[in-house]
């Protein structure tokens, strides 16, 4: 089985930035099909564009754009690419980065992460790395180090006491959100005191529930803003916005950019 060394990913890598302990490459994928292999370090996978599933030896997970993934650096895969552009953000982690700056992590194995807040901070890692200037390293590391922290945070309230409403509500956001999504329905579906609710929420999810929907509606567009058929007035509509404006407005506050220009940035 092939070991890839840092840096190295099957593809053509337009950009790679040598940080303290960190790659960071920017990779478009051109095999359709890649055989089982892993890799010298831990890292994340964002894809920006396209499609491609990846295997490994539990789970089948496919991957489009604003999903994120988790590699530990023995964990084999393959890799399977749609007929389409693909293309993704890749942060390598050596073992001394994470000894200097980490005194605790869960993260094992091979691991989709659906936390929108996450995710969010790595859209933000890969502006800062189109930036290119002497800020994106400490930029890049410092996004890093919150998306650490959160995942460490919301980790350690979802062992084996989590109660069960958090996987329920889990459930509903990412799969049937909409704009009728309401406090009585979600307090009806899950069985608990509409209160309780929304006493507990930000503990395991990391912020109040009108911030997390209003961040898996930012994340939905990033499928849809790289295919330029699509205006934002489209978007707004398909990722469940009152309008275009009200889009903008949720774009650039969880993100740090209009929508138009991260799909210059894109292309």
């Amino acid at each position: 089985m092939q070991q890839l060394a840092g840096g190295q990913f099957f593809g053509e890598t337009t950009k790679t930035l040598l940080l303290n302990g960190l790659t960071v490459t920017d990779t478009v994928y051109t095999h359709d099909k890649v055989d089982w292999h892993y890799h010298e370090h831990a890292y994340f996978t964002f894809i920006l564009q396209g499609c491609v599933k990846e295997i490994n030896k539990t789970e089948t997970l496919t991957c489009t754009p604003g999903s994120l993934l988790f590699h530990n650096w023995q964990e084999p895969h393959y890799n399977l690419k749609a007929p389409v552009y693909t293309r993704g953000f890749h942060i390598e982690i050596e073992d001394r980065w994470m000894k200097q700056f980490l005194e605790n992590t869960t993260l094992e194995g091979n691991r989709c992460i659906s936390d929108p807040s996450v995710k969010l901070l790595f859209h933000k890692m890969f502006c800062e790395s189109a930036m290119s200037d002497k800020e994106s390293a400490i930029g890049i590391e410092s996004l890093l180090l919150q998306a650490f922290s959160h995942l460490y945070l919301t980790s350690n309230n979802t062992g084996a006491h989590k109660p069960k409403w958090v996987n329920v509500i889990r459930e509903i956001l990412h799969d049937g959100y909409n704009d009728n999504i309401s406090l009585t329905t979600l307090a009806g579906e899950t069985g608990i005191h509409p209160a309780h609710l929304c006493r507990d929420f930000s503990k395991y999810f990391g912020c109040n529930i009108s911030a997390y929907i209003r961040m898996l509606k930012v994340q939905r567009s990033f499928a849809l803003l790289p295919l330029k058929k699509y205006s934002l007035a489209n978007i707004s509509y398909e990722c469940g916005f009152a309008d275009q404006s009200h889009f903008i407005k949720c774009f650039k506050m969880y993100t740090g950019l209009r929508p138009l220009a991260y799909r210059k940035l894109l292309h």
